[in-house]
This record gives structure tokens, sequence and C-alpha cells, in this order.
């Protein structure tokens, strides 16, 4: 059962002596993994108060907006789980119930820890799939391993996205810094946001990302920009076995990132949002970058996942067979650093 609560919202937590990892019951977001020689948390905690999605009514709460997003948005806090969809649903999916990027990140999740193991279980009714996640310290690092289950009698299209969301302090304009097994690229192929800076659908090569003017940005350094938004998407490097990002934040000495298999996730999404968004809950004060490692390329319906099928000759989204279960496993580091590294590896 939670054994506590972490900004007004009933959680679960893990310790060791490098970490405290804690997972909110009701949506099952990693809400943060702190460094206790900082204290610091490379994870998006929004500037907006939280509430347990459950409690989420849009006529009660006009201050998370008016969208299929806005009941994601009421919880949303540090790594949140895109299940079976990865981006909006499609008008009929919205009038039945389904928000942005799938029920994973609403749903509740029956928490159990034990020492510096935790195990997090919920069933998604709208899909009709079963989630289950271990959670394991591991001096300064985190494993993962998620298993999505299909007890039907149907083989299934999925999203599934790790929406892995850094915020400040760790996050600085100018100053922090990124690395990532990265190869083809794209801008997003559709208007993003108000501070659009990208070239929309340029294909380019990591880190380098065209801009509206003709310049590059070069991704490696979080933006300088007053005001922007933006969506890339990176194909993993297919020559290698495993993918991962990390980020470096000089002022705290701390690097964080993740490393998973890549025929598991084969897609990384950079999402930006510096201060663009006027509307609520964002008004204008949100300060992010999205590390988002998936299935999927592009956040977008089901019927848009499937109709594009692949890019760069990779596939858009995943099959989970008819009464299977698929496992995945990945790791997330945080740990003091003098420099960014080059590389993370996948333990053994």
């Amino acid at each position: 059962m939670p054994s506590r609560h972490f900004r007004d919202r009933r959680a679960a937590s893990l310790e060791n002596s490098e970490l405290r990892l804690t997972v909110l019951e009701e949506g099952g977001h990693i809400a943060e993994i702190t460094d206790k020689r900082t204290g610091v948390s490379p994870l998006w905690t929004p500037p907006w108060p939280s509430i347990e999605p459950s409690t989420y009514e849009p006529s009660l709460h006009p201050e998370y907006g008016s969208g299929a997003e806005s009941r994601l948005l009421s919880g949303i806090m540090g790594h949140n789980l895109c299940l079976d969809i990865f981006g909006g649903p499609s008008l009929e999916e919205e009038a039945a119930g389904l928000t942005v990027h799938g029920e994973a990140s609403i749903a509740r999740y029956d928490l159990q820890t034990t020492g510096h193991h935790l195990t997090m279980r919920a069933e998604l009714p709208i899909a009709q799939l079963l989630i289950e996640r271990q959670i394991d310290l591991r001096g300064q690092a985190v494993r993962f391993r998620e298993t999505v289950e299909n007890p039907g009698g149907a083989d299934r299209p999925i999203g599934w996205t790790q929406h892995v969301t850094l915020g400040p302090p760790f996050l600085e304009k100018s100053a922090t810094q990124f690395r990532a097994s990265a190869t083809r690229s794209q801008v997003l192929d559709a208007v993003f946001g108000a501070g659009d800076y990208l070239r929309p659908g340029t294909e380019f090569t990591w880190p380098h990302a065209p801009r509206a003017d003709g310049r590059t940005t070069d991704l490696r350094t979080f933006t300088n920009e007053a005001v922007s938004s933006a969506y890339t998407t990176h194909l993993m490097d297919p020559a290698q076995s495993h993918a991962y990002f990390v980020a470096f934040s000089p002022a705290l000495r701390l690097s964080f990132g993740y490393v998973w298999k890549r025929a598991d996730f084969p897609w990384l999404g950079i999402w930006e949002e510096n201060y663009s968004r006027a509307g609520a809950p964002w008004l204008g004060k949100t300060l992010t970058r999205g590390m988002e490692f998936g299935v999927s390329p592009i956040p977008e319906t089901r019927r848009q996942m499937i109709d594009r099928g692949r890019l760069f000759g990779v596939p858009t989204y995943r099959w989970i067979p008819a009464r299977t279960r698929v496992e995945v496993e990945y790791w997330a580091t945080c740990r003091q650093a003098d420099a960014i590294p080059d590389a993370l590896e996948f333990p053994t």
C-alpha cells in the first residue's frame, strides 16, 4: 500500500543512501528520482497544483483546461507511461472516456514495496490490457521491468512510450547538456505550438535541427530562446543493441539518463516547452524538456499511427499478440559527474 504523500498525492517511495524514488498511486507516475547529495530530482514537477485524476471534473476544475488532456494534466508529474496510445484519442475514443496518452497515465495502481523493491499493477479497462512494473534501486541506478499483458483473443497494435520529462532546477536555459544514441531525425510534420521555431517535417541528422530562419539548432544544449516550442523525433542507432539519452547539469554537477534495449523502443521524441503555452494550466509558466522513448516516433491518434506505418523504414507501433505478455527492461541513472558522459551502458 502507498506509504506516504508527495505534493498532496498518495504515493509510495524507495530509498537508499544515494537516491529516493517516488511513484504516485494514481497515474503511476515516477514523480521523483532525487539525488541525495544535491536534494534535486531532474524530473519535472508542474508549476500548478496536482490532484488525483479520479477526482477531476471538468465543471469543478477549469484550471486544467477543457480538452482530452485535462484529466492527465491534473495529475501529471515526472515520468509517465503512455499506453496504449502515444498522443491524443480520436473523437470517438474521447467520447468513450479515453484521455491523451491513454489510461496508463491516469489509472489507479496497486503499489507494494519491500526493501528497495516496488511492484505496481493496474488494469486498463478501455484498452483491455494489464500493466505491471517492477522497480529496483541499485545504488545510483534504477532498474525497471515492465510487462504489458493482452488477455484478449485478438492481436493488438499499440503505442507504448516512456514519457520522461525534465524540469528546473536541473533544466536550465543555455546550460543543460544532452547526449543520445540518435541518428536520422525529423521535425514534427505539423504545427506543434505557438512558439515553433524549427522547420516542420524536415529530416536531419542528430543533433543539428533545421530552424525556420535557415539556421540550425544544436539539440545537445537546451534552448536559450525567450519563448519556444518544438518536437523532434529521432531514430536510435540501428547499429547498437542498446539506446540511451543522458542529460547533465553543470551547475549541480549531476548527470541523469535512461538506457534501454533498442529493439524494445527504437524511437526518442524530444519535446520542448519554453513558456509558450498560454492556455490553462500552462499559463506561460512552464519550462520543460521531454525525452520520450518508445515504439512510436510521433504523438498522434491511433488511426494516424497505424496509417503512418513506418518512418525511415522502422515501424511506428508495436503488436501485443493475443493472450500474451510482453516484457521490456530499462534503467535510469542519477549520479554526480564533472562532465556529461559520452554514453550510457546497459547494466549487466
